[in-house]
Order: C-alpha cells, then sequence, then structure tokens
C-alpha cells in the first residue's frame, strides 16, 4: 500500500512547475507528477491541494523507481504533458483541467501513456478541505470502480483507471493510492471531479472531455502567425486565457504568498483581478488580434466602473466582488515566505487605475469592439480623473500615497487616447484640456533639475513606470523629458539586459529585488517606440527567456541565481510579451 501524500512533496523551485488552468481556477504539476496546488470553487477559494505552501494535500501521477522529468505544452493551450525517462520506459502523462471551466465544479484530466517499455506508475489522491484540513470522509467505491466521497462541503467523485485504488484511512480522513504497471502503448485515463453540487448520475466520458477541451482551446487562441516568437506568444495569450474567468476577470497570478525575496517579508495573494493588469491584458490581446481577452477586458472593468464609479477598487475578486482582508493560515508557507491569503489592496486609491481603463476602451473603440456601456464607463473614468486627479495615490507599486508622476501622466494617457475616438467634440475638447491641465501642474512639481521626470513632487527619484506613459501617448516619442527619462533610467536602473523598477537604497540593484520582468519589457516598447529596433529586440528576448520549462513568468527574476520569484504565472508580464511580440513585428517608431 502507498502511503498517503501529505508531506511526501516538498516544494521545488518555481521554474519547476506547469499550471493547468480553465479559467475559474488552476493547478500546478511539479516534476514527479504531483499537483500541490489547487483552489476551489474558484481561484481566491480555499486550497484542496496546497502543499506548495506547507499546507496539505497532493494529487500525484509518479514513475516508480529513478527517472529524469522533462514537459511540454501542447500548443496554444494550456494542456501539459508531463514526460518521465526511466531506465526502462519512456512516460507521458497528458494533463489538463477541462475547458472552459463551470464556477461550480473543476474536471482534472490525466491521460497516462507509455511510449515504450513497461513502467511501473505510483498515483496517490489526497484532498484536503480549506488547505490543511480533514481528508476525504464518507469515502466508497461504486459498483463500476469509481470512488465517491466527501471534502467538508464539496463533492469528490474519481473515475476512470481507477478500480485498483485503495483506500489509507486516518484520523482526519482518507485517501486513495494505486500502482499500475503499463506496456509499450497502453494507456489509462484517470478524471477526477471535485463540485458544490450533486454530481450527475453517469460520470463523463474522459474521451469525449478530452476532445472539447482540444476544441476551446483552438477556438480560443488565434495562430498569431503575423507577431515575433510565435510560439512563445500563443503560449502567453493561452496563459491569459487560463486565467480569465467567465465573468471576465483575470486573476493576477494562480498562487498566493510565494515570496519576492527570501525573508524580506514581501509576500501577497495575487488570485484576484486588478484592474490595471486587466487592462494591459486588453491592451496585448487588441495588438496581437486575440479579441476574446480584449473584449472581458472591457466587459469586466466597464462593469467595475458602473458599479463603483469614483470609488473603483484596485482589484476585485473574478466575479467583481470584494477582496478580502489579509490573514495568516497558520502554515510554514512556502520556503523563504510565509502564508498569508487576501489582500489590503481594497484600501488603497490607484489613480492610474482610470486612465489605464480609458486607454482600454480607446483600444477597443479603434478595433470597432466597445459598445454603449463601455463606451459610458468611459464617461465614469474621465468624469472620477476630473474629479480626483490632484489626490495621493498608491500608484502602481502600491506604496505609500503620494502625487505619484505615472499615475497623473497614465491619467493624461488614457484622456487623449479617449478623445481621439471621442465622436463629441465638445467631450473630446474638454478630456483633451484636462490632460493638458494636468501635465502641465505635473511638468511644474515633478520634472526633475536634470530634465527628466521624477518620481513625485517629493521623490527625486527615478521610476521604470515613467517609461509607461509615453508608450501609451501622453507625451510625444520626442518630448525632452521623454528621452531625458528613457537614458537615465537605462544607465541608472538596467543592468545587462535586465530591469528594476526603483532604487531601494545604495544596495547593488540585485540584491535589493529581482529584476522585474514587466519593466524589460517596457523598456523594449519604449525603445522600439524611439526607433531603434535592435535595441528593442534585444530587451525583448533577453527578458523572454526568464522563464522555466513551462515557459511561465513570474513576477521577478533573479538574475544572480537565474530563478523565478513571486507568484505564478504573473499575468502582466505574460501581457507585455505577447504585446512586444505584436508590436516588435511592425515598423520601429510606430508606437
Amino acid at each position: 500500500m502507498i502511503a498517503p501524500t501529505t508531506g511526501a512533496f516538498p516544494p521545488h523551485v518555481l521554474r519547476d512547475y506547469a499550471l493547468i488552468a480553465d479559467g475559474e481556477r488552476g493547478a500546478l504539476i511539479g516534476p514527479r507528477g504531483e499537483i500541490i496546488w489547487m483552489c476551489f470553487p474558484r481561484w481566491h477559494g480555499e486550497a484542496v491541494f496546497a502543499s506548495l505552501i506547507g499546507g496539505a494535500g497532493a494529487y500525484a501521477v509518479t514513475p516508480d523507481g529513478r527517472f529524469v522529468w522533462g514537459g511540454y505544452y501542447e500548443p496554444g493551450t494550456l494542456i501539459w504533458r508531463s514526460r518521465w525517462i526511466t531506465g526502462d520506459a519512456i512516460i507521458e502523462c497528458r494533463e489538463a483541467l477541462a475547458f472552459p471551466g463551470l464556477s461550480h465544479r473543476a474536471v482534472v484530466l490525466r491521460r497516462v501513456t507509455v511510449l515504450e517499455g513497461t513502467a511501473r506508475i505510483n498515483v496517490s489522491l489526497d484532498p484536503r478541505a480549506a488547505f490543511t484540513g480533514p481528508g476525504l470522509q464518507s469515502l466508497h467505491r461504486g459498483d463500476d470502480g469509481s470512488w465517491h466521497g466527501r471534502l467538508g462541503g464539496l463533492r469528490v467523485r474519481w473515475t476512470g483507471d481507477v478500480a485498483a485504488a485503495r483506500a489509507t484511512h486516518m484520523p482526519t480522513g482518507s485517501a486513495l493510492a494505486m500502482s499500475m504497471v503499463l506496456r509499450s502503448g497502453e494507456r489509462r485515463d484517470l478524471l477526477l471531479e471535485v463540485s458544490d453540487r450533486p454530481f450527475e448520475q453517469r460520470p463523463p466520458d474522459p474521451a469525449r472531455l478530452w476532445q472539447t477541451t482540444q476544441r476551446h482551446w483552438e477556438h480560443t487562441v488565434p495562430s498569431l502567425a503575423h507577431v515575433l516568437a510565435t510560439r512563445d506568444a500563443r503560449h502567453a495569450c493561452a496563459v491569459l486565457s487560463g486565467l480569465t474567468s467567465s465573468d471576465g476577470g483575470m486573476v493576477a497570478a494562480a498562487t498566493t504568498s510565494l515570496p519576492e525575496r527570501a525573508e524580506a517579508g514581501r509576500n501577497y495573494d495575487y488570485r484576484y483581478a486588478w484592474i490595471r493588469d486587466q487592462c494591459y491584458a486588453g491592451q496585448a490581446a487588441a495588438a496581437a488580434g486575440a479579441y476574446p481577452l480584449l473584449d472581458s477586458a472591457v466587459r469586466f472593468v466597464s462593469g467595475r466602473l458602473h458599479a463603483d464609479g469614483r470609488q473603483l477598487a484596485p482589484a476585485y475578486t473574478v466575479e467583481g466582488g470584494r477582496v478580502p482582508d489579509q490573514r495568516r493560515l497558520d502554515l510554514p508557507g512556502y520556503p523563504g515566505g510565509f502564508d498569508l491569503v487576501g489582500n489590503w489592496v481594497t484600501k488603497q486609491f490607484q489613480l492610474d487605475a482610470f486612465g489605464e481603463a480609458l486607454l482600454l476602451f480607446a483600444t477597443a473603440a479603434r478595433h470597432g469592439r466597445l459598445e454603449a456601456g463601455a463606451w459610458q464607463a468611459a464617461r465614469i473614468a474621465a468624469d472620477a480623473i476630473m474629479a480626483r486627479w490632484q489626490e495621493p495615490d498608491a500608484g502602481i507599486w502600491e506604496l505609500d500615497d503620494q502625487e505619484w508622476t505615472h499615475s497623473r501622466l497614465t491619467c493624461v494617457a488614457g484622456l487623449r487616447a479617449a478623445a481621439g475616438v471621442s465622436r463629441q467634440s465638445t467631450t473630446a475638447a474638454g478630456w483633451s484640456a484636462l490632460a493638458d491641465a494636468i501635465v502641465a501642474d505635473t511638468a511644474a512639481r515633478a520634472t526633475h533639475p536634470s530634465g527628466r521626470w521624477q518620481r513625485s513632487p517629493a521623490d527625486p527619484g527615478l521610476d521604470a513606470a515613467l517609461l509607461i506613459p509615453p508608450v501609451r501617448g501622453a507625451l510625444p516619442a520626442d518630448h525632452p523629458p521623454t528621452i531625458a527619462t528613457l537614458r537615465a533610467y537605462a544607465a541608472e536602473l538596467t543592468e545587462d539586459g535586465y530591469a528594476y523598477r526603483f532604487r531601494h537604497d545604495e544596495r547593488p540593484l540585485g540584491e535589493a529585488e529581482g529584476a522585474f520582468l514587466l519593466c524589460g519589457f517596457i523598456m523594449a516598447l519604449a525603445r522600439y517606440q524611439q526607433g531603434d529596433l535592435v535595441e528593442a529586440i534585444r530587451w525583448f528576448e533577453r527578458n523572454r527567456a526568464a522563464c522555466g520549462p513551462a515557459g511561465l513568468y513570474s513576477e521577478e527574476y533573479d538574475v544572480a541565481q537565474r530563478q523565478l520569484r513571486g507568484n505564478l504565472p504573473q499575468a502582466f508580464v505574460h501581457a507585455l510579451m505577447l504585446e512586444c511580440g505584436a508590436r516588435l513585428a511592425g515598423p520601429a517608431g510606430a508606437g
């Protein structure tokens, strides 16, 4: 009998994990075929597999004995193929969450195939309620060999080739395990369902679910033959699609509390939809021609503006609800970090979100995809800027409240873009005049003596965020402060093709935090806007490579150790990688 999986799968470095996702939740798979992270019913729910952050629960399909690991995604999908080579066999496990997902039911598809030789494969299923709660309750096997149980208030059903499994009973619940011996060409299907509602009487057919999932991915992710690095661009599009729920909200990342810096206290829960990140994804989707992602972003952002107006929160749950406050879970956490769920972002005001919303709506309008309701949301955003642009805000990096230059100039970019697509001349004139007033005030109070922009009137430092508004059209590419800021930033906050947000202190850049991949791709766009295509592509390629075998990006990249840092996968990095691939395929200087 195989022991339950609790504690059997210690964490790996982040580059070793792959993601499968269905829009409503995601699961991380390690090199031993272990799913060690999945929340239910949706992204911000409680984890049923939480070993990643020191909780309990895993679902593993692992070759017996010694092996080496690899894997790959089927092109344009989040269908992952774990691949192992043992001394006697070559094995693959095709893995996916049935796509598109339902908010009340998760379906984990796993198909094990031996490509060569004979292999013994160990399978263990040990889900837990609420991160570290009881295991399976009321566990029983049906006449057809399927297994049924309860997990707190959830229902669990395990079907397919699972009749040989045996239960291990513990005081806190049960787990399931089995071994299979497969010869060349043989395969086995495993189908796990988790639901908060009763199941249909007959289990779904794995073959049909695989076919449906593959077909939906083919319809969701376009060919993108016209962009640079087409394979990686399609993968970025698939990741963004997998992170986007049926309600339109796209989570910033699939995980919580993975540390940006070991023992530095920078752990956050990113399983929520940030307005800014969603706008970045919409812009990237428009540039690449992935219009369903653009439409989802417009629908979600406009819905939040209609609901909350000037009190727009920086982030929401994927269905548009309030982000819960932070709390600890009493778990060890991922090594170097600590356990945390919820986020204090709801208590912040982030002015630039209104500007990003206007940029998103203007882009949608230029592509003929802005409906009347979203245009009204644009008016709400512009009115909010009029009322609140002089207020201090937390800014893009969610720091102390200041009159951040980036926030103000992003509003300028949004107002000018929206004015450019407005059909009402008086409205356009009013928005343009407001943009001019914000620029004049900001220039008078936040221009550094050297002629570049500074972070705020109270902070003379440089910041990668200051590169974004010119790229978005707040100011001309040849505007002297734009050029001066880009030159100063490149000289002071970049090293060897990697970019950093700002200088924390006197330490070397890489000791204070990891390279910020978002900023590296922004540098590519800024160089491209200046007409330097060679330098733009150099930045693009350098940062495009900062991922693991599964092609997933985290927020930061530890250059010295070549390791990913922070939550995984970070949506806005994939968005900017996709946008760079689309824009850099055109003539330099196009902006």
